[in-house]
Order: C-alpha cells, then structure tokens, then sequence
C-alpha cells in the first residue's frame, strides 16, 4: 500500500507544476485569441491556419527533446549526475540542428503558401505572422531541451516558474502591439506573433540561466564542460527522440490537416475551428502535464528494471487522468457556449463553433488514454513503437476519416471534428497494447 500511495503523490507533485504552467500557456492562448477574434475575424481565420500549420513543426521539434526525458531520468535514477551533463551537451547539438532544419523546410514552403487553398483575402494577414512563429522555431526547442533536463531530474518548478513569466509578458506583448497601446505600433495579428516571439526567445535565456548557476545542476553542468560530442550519445539521442517527433508530428499533422480542410468551408468555418480547438487545449494541456509526470515516474523506476512497477505507476497515474478527464468534459459540457464567446462577437461564427462541443466532449476519453499510455511507453525507452502506431492512427487512419466525415458523408465541419475521436481512440488502443508488451515481466 506504501508504494501505491507514493506513486500517487510522486505523480500529482511533479504534474502539479507542470499543469501550472500548461495552465498558464492556455490562459495565454486564450488571451491570444480573445484579442485576435475580437481585432478582426480574418485575423482570427489567419491565425487558425498559421498556428495550424506551427503546431505540427513546433510539436516536432519538443517531441524530439522528449526523447531526453527517459533518458536523464534513468540516469538520475541510478545516481549518474556527471553523465546527465554529457547527454546535454549532444542533445542539445542533435536538437538545434534538427529543429535548424525543419525551419529551412518551412522557410521554403512560406514561398508555396499561396497554393495551400486558403482565402485569398487572407493571405496578407497568413505571411508576416508566418515569418514570426518560423523564427521562433529553434528557440523552442533549445528552451524544451533544458526543461526536459529539468523534468528529468524532478525539478518540474523551474520551467513552471519561467513559462508562467513568459506567458504574462507574452499578454502584456499582445495588447499592446494588436491594438496599439501605450505608444506601439498597431500590427494587427503581425503585433501577436512579434511578442510571441519576444517571449520565446526570453524563455530560453532564463532556462539556460537555471543550469548555469542552479546549485542542483553542479554536477550535470561539470559533465556538460567535460564531455565531448560522442557518436554513441548522439545516436542515442537521435534513437529515442525521432520516434517521439514523428509521434507528435503525425498527431497534430492530423490536426492541421483538419484545420486546412476547414478552410475549404470558408473563413466563419476555420474561425470557428480555431475557437473550438483552442478550447480543446484546455483538456489536452491538463492531460499532457500528467503525461510528463507519469513518463518521469515510470523512467526513474525504469532505471531499477522494475516491470511489474513500472506498470503499477503507469496505470496510477491513469487513475489521476481519468479524474481530470471527468472535470474537462463537464467544463466543455456545462460552460462551453460561454467560452467560445469570449472569442468573438460574430454570431455566424459562434453558432458555428457551439455546434462542435458535442464532438468535443465525445474526443476527451481517447485523448486522455493516449496521452497517459505514449508517455509511459516513452518512459521505459523502448520508443520506436510510438512511430508507426501514430502513423497508423492518424495518417493512415485519422486524415482519412477526416475528409470522409467531412466531405463524402456530407458533415462538413461536424465531422471534421468527429474524425478526432477516431483516430484517438484507436492510439489510445495501441499505445496501452505495446506499453504492456514492453512492461512483460520474463517467464
């Protein structure tokens, strides 16, 4: 019974900070959206595509980092501080090259994004907002490198801490450059990706400021100096996180691909998108920071090669998630018109956007056990599953019954939506099926 209550409270007291913090950036993206919505519903439409379209890339980029987080936490596990420094360090390298890359990438297809079928009046408002999250793409993944250290090593306060800083200038930002207060310019929707940017950039000065002076991270920083680039921990590195990148990158690929068909409907359509999914954060923000805290558990247990304990934290931790689950759907069930409306005063936008919460409500059970299962499979290390089930689920599966729902069966928008609870669940499946495959205790 002692160990069961522990892993309780070990994974409520590392989530706790991290759900702060993802409290913070939902709050932020509210605020966001709030100020875009209510500047202009093209501005809205715009943002909806370009974030659309970010949220994959940046998702790419963290989920990369991800691939560290089982790594430092084994090693704390077993007492090797000086050896977490070194993984840092060829992190860190494999981790700006890869996300350096994936903006050359979008650097090229920012001169293509005329041909991706949105409206065209939207265009003007898509481009320079497009320039701002693509110069932010390398700041996010060297700040998620070292907060994955930080989650790694159970200091989930730090990055909480810093994130909630960056998101309360990141509103401060917004307000001033979308609308032109206290002497700044009125950019518009441009004014929102500008002081998103700021923030970002920030962010990672102050994590970096954390291992550089943080009494904790004594050893870890010694090992960081010493260490020179190892192939043997670059393809490590590269090993365990390319499958979670590839992960995340199909799950929200699946996402955006939702929000470019939406455009076909026309831009009250896309808006209303935006408005729901960003709602939707609320409950996916409150299941990843329990993701994160149970992928931390179950690698600190898995640096002592318990199987059978390594499950018991698993599914404890799936306790918790349900719980939170239960909580979101009644907030999206009870409360959901009165939170789209803080978005816009557009009634054809509204009316569409209320018409989703059902889709919404039904998607949460599959989002939650996905989340729960892929980060405890990311916990034990054995990771390369994660690639094909997220290609299965939302490529080969997802994408398909998104258009199909959508436009053969004549849904449209409603099924657009719909098509998120099928790919989800069938993760959920998959994900629970090889995490226990991979926690098999040996005849």
């Amino acid at each position: 019974m002692t160990k069961t209550r522990s892993y309780y409270s070990e994974i409520i007291r590392l989530g706790l900070p991290i759900l702060v913090g993802q409290l913070g950036m939902i709050v932020t993206a509210f605020a966001d959206n709030i100020m875009v919505g209510h500047y202009s519903t093209e501005a809205l439409a715009s943002a909806s595509f370009v974030n659309g379209v970010f949220n994959v890339v940046n998702l790419c980029c963290i989920g990369f980092t991800y691939g560290l987080t089982p790594l430092v936490g084994s090693l704390y596990g077993r007492g090797e501080h000086r050896a977490i420094g070194g993984l840092m360090r060829n992190g860190l390298v494999l981790s700006t090259l890869y996300s350096a890359l994936i903006t050359a990438v979008l650097g090229v297809l920012y001169f293509y994004v005329d041909c991706l079928g949105q409206p065209a009046e939207l265009l003007p408002l898509i481009r320079p907002y497009y320039l701002t999250a693509l110069a932010g793409i390398v700041p996010v993944c060297i700040f998620n490198v070292f907060a994955q250290w930080s989650y790694g090593v159970t200091d989930t306060r730090s990055p909480m801490w810093i994130i909630l800083a960056a998101n309360a200038l990141n509103i401060v930002g917004n307000y001033a450059l979308i609308f032109g207060r206290w002497g700044m310019p009125e950019m518009g929707l441009t004014g929102a990706g500008v002081s998103t940017l700021v923030s970002r950039v920030l962010s990672v000065g102050a994590i970096v400021a954390v291992f550089a002076f943080a009494s904790r991270a004594r050893e870890a920083r010694a090992g960081f100096a010493a260490s020179c680039l190892s192939k043997r921990e670059l393809a490590l590195v590269w090993r365990t996180g390319l499958p979670v990148s590839m992960q995340m990158t199909f799950e929200s690929g699946s996402f955006s691909v939702a929000a470019i068909m939406s455009g076909w409907l026309g831009a009250i359509p896309l808006a209303a998108f935006q408005i729901i999914v960003i709602t939707g954060t609320l409950g996916f923000c409150v299941y990843y920071s329990l993701g994160a805290a149970i992928s931390v558990v179950v690698s600190n247990v898995a640096g002592g090669g318990d199987n059978s304990e390594m499950r018991r934290a698993a599914w404890q931790g799936y306790h918790v998630m349900l719980a939170l689950m239960v909580c979101s759907s009644v907030v999206f069930a009870v409360w959901g018109r009165d939170i789209l409306g803080v978005f816009t005063s557009d009634a054809a936008v509204l009316a569409a956007a209320a018409a989703l919460i059902f889709p919404l409500v039904l998607y949460q059970l599959g989002d939650a056990t996905q989340i729960t299962f892929a980060n405890a499979l990311r916990g034990t290390s054995h990771v390369m599953p994660m690639l094909w089930i997220a290609f299965v689920s939302y490529v080969v599966v997802g994408i398909p019954a998104t258009w199909i729902l959508g436009f053969p069966a004549g849904m449209g928008l409603y099924g657009i939506l719909l098509s998120f609870s099928v790919s989800l669940f069938v993760a959920g499946a998959l994900f629970l099926i090889f995490f226990l495959r991979a926690t098999r205790t040996p005849r």
